[in-house]
């Protein structure tokens, strides 16, 4: 088995931890998705592309870390109905006017907060296997805008995570231009 299998591997039982990671009422809206190679790579570039569209060079930065990873889990928030709650945490008075609401963008909201944390939790779990499991990895949400443009998940909000092995992190001491 090669490097690149182990950390596709590695990947696999992130989202092993990211789906059992606990959910707000006992409800799972979180989207998992590990990348086929083509998908990453039409990632990446696409991120390059939206940096140079914008004028944001770490559009650029992060997109040809996707390029040089090995592996890319999609981690996301799918359509969902506030709690119940009632907590205006989202900028509304009630669950019922979130329920309402609608705005699109790079990331489409608003967002319940409970749910947010549902995706926070997630995240958490599944970096903190790869962490364990020596993968270099570290979450992106640029990553997110791209993955929605292509149309690679279904999620309102997504930040992706990418992986690798290698003999140094490519993900620190990054340029910062």
């Amino acid at each position: 088995m090669s490097i690149k299998d182990t950390v596709n591997m590695v990947g696999e039982l992130m989202m092993v931890a990211a789906r059992t990671a606990p959910k707000a009422a006992g409800r799972d809206f979180i989207e998992l998705k590990l990348l086929a190679e083509s998908e990453r790579k039409a990632l990446g570039n696409d991120m390059i592309q939206v940096g140079k569209q914008r004028g944001i060079t770490a559009f650029e930065r992060d997109g040809k870390n996707v390029l040089e990873c090995d592996a890319l889990l999609l981690v996301g928030l799918l359509p969902h109905k506030g709690v119940g709650l009632n907590c205006g945490a989202c900028g509304e008075p009630s669950c019922n006017d979130f329920n309402t609401k609608s705005h699109k963008g790079d990331f489409d909201g608003p967002t319940c907060i409970i749910r947010a944390l549902d995706l926070g939790i997630a995240l958490g779990s599944a970096v903190k296997v790869a962490s364990e499991l020596n993968v270099d990895n570290r979450i992106m949400f640029r990553i997110g805008v791209s993955a929605r443009r292509l149309g690679l998940c279904g999620s309102r909000v997504v930040h992706g995570i990418p992986l690798s092995a290698t003999g140094k992190n490519i993900f620190f001491d990054r340029p910062t231009k």
